[in-house]
C-alpha cells in the first residue's frame, strides 16, 4: 500500500514537472490581453549581453507570467481570495459594493507647480481667453463610500489650490459641487475611469455659460444607449466583475448642429472622418473610444455653426465624450492632448487664432501630468 501511495505521488509529479511545459509550449501565445487591455509580453530577444546583464531573465520571466496556462483563471482566483480575505483593494483598485474607485498616488506637487506655471505663461503669451476646470474624478465624488480605512487624497482641495495659484486673466470654473450634487445620478462609469456621457453633460451646463453661452436642454437631446456592456480600465486592473457592466450612451441634438468635417494627427501624419464618433469601437473592449477613437495629438473639428467662434481644448481624455455638446456653439473645434505632442502645440494649432482656449483634465491625470509644461516653444517656463 505504502509502495502504490509513493508511486501515484511520483506519477503525479512528473504529469506536473513534464506536462506543465507541454502544454505552455503547445498552447497559444496570444498578443494582445482585451479583460486586461494590454499588450502582452513577448519572448525575449537572446544576446550575450542580456544574459549577462540579467535583463533576458527578467523579460523571460515576465513572458512566463503573461502566458502562464489558465492565467486568468488563476488571477481572478486569487482575487476572490483576497477579497474572502477581506482584502479591498487590488492594484490600487478600491472594490465596493456598486463600483470600483481607483486609488489615487499622492500628486506630483513638484510637476502640479510647473504645468500650473506654464498655464499663468500660456495666459500671458496668447491673445486669447483662457479657462481652465480641473474636474474630480469617482475618487473625488465617491470618496465617502470608502471607509476610514481606505486612504484617498481630497480632490476638493486639490483642485482649490490649482485654482488659487492661477493668474487673475485666467477663467477657473469649478465643477466639483455640480457634479456631488449629482452624485445620485449615472455620472461616472462603474467600472471605468471616465465620467459617462450624462457626468459629461452636467459638467456642460455648468461650463458652457461661463464661455459665454446657453446650454441646451437635455431634452432636446436624443439619448441612444450604444453598449451595456462596458468594462473598462477599472476592472482591467483586477478582474473584478461584481459592479454591473456600464452603459454607453450617445447624445444628438435633435435638428440641431454637427460635425461636418473632423481632421485627426496622430503626431505623424493626417486622417479624416466625417463623424466624431466612431462605432467600430463598440465591437472592442475600450469602447470609450466611440468618443473621437483613438487618444492623439490633434483633433481638428468643423461644424455648421455659422457664428464664427472657434475653441482650442488642451485636455485628456475626459474632453472626448464632453466635446459633443459644444458643437451646438462654436464653428471650430479643436483638441490638443499634450501627452502625444512631441515638438509644440503650435505645430499644430496657433492658440492665437482661437476666441477661447479651456484646459479640460481630470484631477487624476492633472495630478501626475508631465506634459502640459511644453505647451508653446516661445513661453519660459519656471
Amino acid at each position: 500500500m505504502e509502495n502504490r501511495r509513493k508511486i501515484k505521488m511520483a506519477v503525479i509529479f512528473m504529469i506536473i514537472i513534464f506536462l506543465f511545459p507541454l502544454i505552455f509550449i503547445l498552447s497559444r501565445k496570444e498578443k494582445f490581453s482585451p479583460e486586461e487591455n494590454r499588450n502582452l509580453k513577448e519572448f525575449p530577444e537572446v544576446s550575450p549581453e542580456s544574459i549577462l546583464e540579467k535583463k533576458f531573465m527578467e523579460d523571460f520571466e515576465a513572458y512566463l507570467s503573461d502566458h502562464f496556462p489558465a492565467r486568468l483563471e488563476f488571477i481572478r482566483t486569487k482575487m476572490d481570495m483576497e477579497r474572502l480575505s477581506g482584502k479591498d483593494c487590488i492594484n490600487n483598485i478600491y472594490i465596493t459594493d456598486d463600483r470600483l474607485i481607483e486609488k489615487l498616488p499622492k500628486p506630483d506637487y513638484d510637476e502640479v507647480k510647473r504645468s500650473v506655471s506654464a498655464i499663468n505663461n500660456f495666459a500671458e503669451n496668447y491673445n486669447t481667453e483662457v479657462f481652465i476646470s480641473v474636474v474630480p474624478t469617482s475618487a473625488g465624488i465617491y470618496q465617502c463610500d470608502l471607509g476610514m480605512f481606505s486612504p484617498q487624497i481630497n480632490q476638493h482641495k486639490f483642485i482649490t489650490d490649482v485654482y488659487s495659484e492661477l493668474n487673475s486673466n485666467i477663467t477657473a470654473i469649478d465643477v466639483f459641487n455640480t457634479l456631488a450634487s449629482a452624485s445620485d445620478e449615472y455620472i461616472y462609469y462603474r467600472n471605468d475611469h471616465h465620467w459617462t456621457s450624462r457626468g459629461a453633460y452636467t459638467a456642460y451646463k455648468h461650463i458652457i455659460p461661463k464661455l459665454g453661452f446657453s446650454a441646451v436642454d437635455e431634452s432636446l437631446y436624443d439619448i441612444e444607449h450604444v453598449s451595456d456592456d462596458f468594462r473598462g480600465t477599472f476592472y482591467s486592473k483586477c478582474l473584478y466583475d461584481g459592479p454591473k457592466a456600464d452603459i454607453i450612451d450617445i447624445y444628438s441634438c435633435i435638428n440641431g448642429f454637427s460635425a461636418q468635417s473632423v481632421i485627426m494627427n496622430d503626431g505623424l501624419k493626417n486622417s479624416e472622418s466625417d463623424d466624431i464618433y466612431f462605432r467600430e469601437f463598440l465591437k472592442k473592449n475600450d469602447k470609450y473610444c466611440v468618443f473621437l477613437g483613438n487618444n492623439r495629438a490633434f483633433t481638428d473639428i468643423r461644424t455648421n455653426v455659422d457664428n464664427g467662434k472657434e475653441i482650442l481644448i488642451i485636455k485628456d481624455s475626459y474632453a472626448n465624450s464632453f466635446v459633443p455638446f459644444l458643437i451646438q456653439h462654436y464653428s471650430r473645434i479643436s483638441l490638443v492632448d499634450p501627452r502625444y505632442v512631441k515638438g509644440s502645440i503650435e505645430d499644430f494649432a496657433d492658440p492665437n487664432d482661437y476666441d477661447q482656449v479651456l484646459f479640460l483634465y481630470n484631477a487624476s491625470t492633472f495630478s501626475q501630468d508631465k506634459n502640459i509644461k511644453t505647451l508653446c516653444r516661445n513661453c519660459k517656463f519656471n
